[in-house]
């Protein structure tokens, strides 16, 4: 029987980041937090879908850009800790929005869009040098051992966390303070999680010539070229345009299903929960069998959510039943978070690493934007269509994932 070896300091402080930021999550997470915030000042669905898109796209969007900044760049941390200031920045104004500004909900609803963009921005700015650093501080054959570990323990934090967001909810605290609250205790969170990763002590890279914008956009036909990363995109933009149901999940519960706010702190726990165990799961399947089974099976789940959660409102279902659509999601975040971090590193050449992290994020950011086309179908046809497209693009990358490489 071997004994893995112990986590050393670099390592250490990343999981400790990951924990941290799981916990900022489980307080500000975007698809339950922020949208029930918004469905509450009154927003309709096409600005409820676009706060995860903000979110999603706002991250993968600039990575060619900052690709070509960090490339000749012999330390990357130096970039992660100028976007980490500007994010909790920005999570500080958010807060004060939410505290001050709720009686004027179009205000409110306008300053937090811009300071959500703000974040989601610097975010893909820190984005690619957090994978960089960690790329070069955790060895292939630890990461998704690294991965896992950060997501089973951060999971279990951030279900703490969607306890007391439904104790918050359900108090006395009234409305907007209630929220400001919740918020104020994720950027704590994010701030200390940002601090931390930023202790770690980064190799030195080699030296590589500065090629400039245009050279990272010229190369991108070079970068297609390679048959494993044009089917990993593939799989990653049907995945992306699923996501279009994401944020009405909470919002169809609340409005549809008249359920109070307080469950919204349920629903956390109910994302939170499910991943500590499917996590177990994951890294083992990982280790095993790949990133690409990972990914196959996260997107079974993913595709299921929406499905149940219509389910449940068409046969008028206990509202615990609820509760599954969230689990699945859940499920399926996590798979997505280990297999996809590990089959982009794991295919991507040491060499063009970073054009490759740009390339892949900054095209799957555009996709990122379908939950505003999502909000405008539910205005007009109602969530029923919106359940069914998600999980048909489900379906569609299941199928594609038979073409990502077996050994990724």
């Amino acid at each position: 029987m071997t004994t893995r070896a112990p986590w050393n300091r670099n390592e250490r402080l990343g999981i400790l980041n990951g924990w941290a930021v799981f916990l900022g999550d489980g307080f500000m997470s975007v698809a339950v937090v922020l949208t029930g915030f918004a469905a509450r000042l009154g927003a309709p669905n096409w600005v409820i879908g676009l706060l995860p898109a903000i979110a999603g796209g706002g991250w993968m969007l600039p990575q060619l850009l900052v690709a070509a900044r960090v490339r000749p760049l012999t330390h990357k941390l130096p970039v992660y800790r100028s976007a980490a200031m500007v994010r909790t920045a920005t999570y500080i104004f958010m807060v004060l929005a939410a505290a001050l500004l709720a009686d004027r909900p179009a205000l409110c609803l306008t300053l937090f869009i811009v300071a959500m963009s703000l974040n989601a921005l610097a975010s893909g700015v820190s984005g690619l040098p957090f994978l960089e650093v960690v790329s070069k501080t955790v060895p292939t054959e630890r990461r998704a051992r690294f991965f896992g570990t950060r997501n089973l323990y951060g999971g279990l934090l951030a279900f703490g966390a969607g306890l007391l967001v439904r104790a918050i909810l359900g108090s006395d605290l009234a409305f907007p303070l209630n929220y400001a609250l919740i918020l104020a205790l994720g950027t704590v969170a994010f701030t200390f999680g940002y601090w931390v990763f930023g202790l770690v002590q980064e190799p030195a890279d080699t030296p590589q010539e500065a090629q400039g914008t245009r050279a990272e956009f010229r190369a991108i036909p070079e970068t297609l070229r390679d048959p494993h990363f044009r089917a990993f995109l593939t799989v990653r933009l049907l995945l992306a345009a699923a996501s279009m149901s994401d944020p009405f999940l909470a919002v169809y519960a609340l409005r549809e299903l008249h359920y109070p706010a307080a469950t919204l702190g349920t629903f956390v726990m109910a994302l939170t929960g499910a991943a500590p165990l499917s996590n177990i799961v994951w890294q083992r399947v990982a280790e095993r069998k790949g990133s690409r089974r990972i990914i196959r099976y996260a997107s079974v789940f993913y595709g299921l959510a929406p499905l149940w959660a219509l389910t449940v409102g068409l046969l008028q279902l206990p509202s615990w039943t609820y509760l599954l659509a969230f689990i699945l999601t859940s499920t399926a975040a996590q798979g997505f978070n280990l297999g996809h971090t590990n089959h982009l590193l794991n295919i991507a050449p040491e060499h063009a690493r970073s054009r490759y992290i740009g390339t892949l994020n900054t095209l799957v950011g555009a996709a990122l934007f379908t939950p505003v086309l999502g909000g405008l179908l539910a205005d007009r046809a109602g969530y029923g269509p919106v359940f069914v497209l998600s999980g048909v693009l489900c379906a569609a990358a299941w199928v594609w994932c038979g073409k990502l490489r077996r050994d990724a």
